[in-house]
């Protein structure tokens, strides 16, 4: 709300506001015209606060005349004293320090969550630096960005790195991973799906596929097999023969 007034030129009017002129005192006519100005401007901020708030806040703030008024209310039923934003801080810092990334979560998701937090932390005082968030985000992604984190260590300064850009780099290397997954699934299923055959036969056994090479390897192992029995038939049969000339 303060960038959006500071924007729009009015943050004189929240911080200093402005005084009406006592009743029965003459003004000049430049004074009429600076008062009427103050007024409109007044009016303006007073619209901006009213739409940032909601209708229990309304009512408690209706009896304000001018919007310094206004402002100086909602900074002390939001803004609380020190004792309580520094409770609240700790706790932000202790959010801060447990974030991870999941491992369902993309890259937007998580600086998203990051930035919620982080954001929160420096409305309430703590100083957060684009290194400090960097060097949190790079810690606890997931595996499979483990690759991409030693290419940015190793070729990026991270004390000078912005937040933006970290987030760039990684959302490219996300991108291309997926393409990557997808390519490989899909080389997958054309493997499986040219090692079915096409034929199909009558009578029994109709509709069953027929691989060719699966039956030509399969025909070698039943010879082998064939010719392992066979030599182990010849072998017995020498041995009961010796085992009679010596009974």
């Amino acid at each position: 709300m303060e960038n959006l007034l500071r924007a729009k030129d009015l943050w004189s009017l929240v911080e200093e506001g402005y005084t009406k002129p006592v009743e029965g005192i003459e003004v000049t006519a430049a004074q009429k015209r600076n008062l009427e100005e103050f007024k409109t401007k007044d009016h303006q901020v007073k619209h901006y606060l009213f739409q940032a708030i909601d209708r229990v806040v309304f009512e408690k703030i209706l009896n304000c005349k001018i919007s310094k008024n206004i402002w100086d209310s909602m900074k002390k039923k939001f803004g609380g004293n020190e004792k309580v934003k520094r409770s609240l801080l700790q706790t932000l810092r202790r959010d801060f320090e447990v974030l991870e990334m999941k491992s369902e979560e993309n890259i937007d998701d998580y600086f998203g969550r990051v930035m919620t937090v982080s954001n929160k932390m420096s409305s309430n005082g703590e100083d957060m630096l684009d290194s400090k968030i960097v060097e949190k985000i790079l810690r606890t992604l997931i595996n499979k960005f483990t690759y991409m984190v030693v290419v940015i260590e190793e070729s990026k300064d991270i004390g000078k790195m912005m937040i933006d850009e970290l987030q760039s780099s990684l959302s490219v290397h996300e991108k291309k991973f997926k393409k990557i997954s997808h390519e490989e699934g899909d080389q997958a299923l054309n493997v499986r799906g040219r090692g079915r055959g096409s034929y199909r036969g009558r009578g029994r056994g109709r509709g069953r596929s027929f691989n060719k090479a699966t039956s030509k390897c399969y025909n070698l192992d039943i010879s082998n097999m064939n010719v392992q029995l066979g030599t182990m038939e010849h072998i017995l049969q020498r041995s009961k023969k010796r085992m009679k000339l010596f009974s």
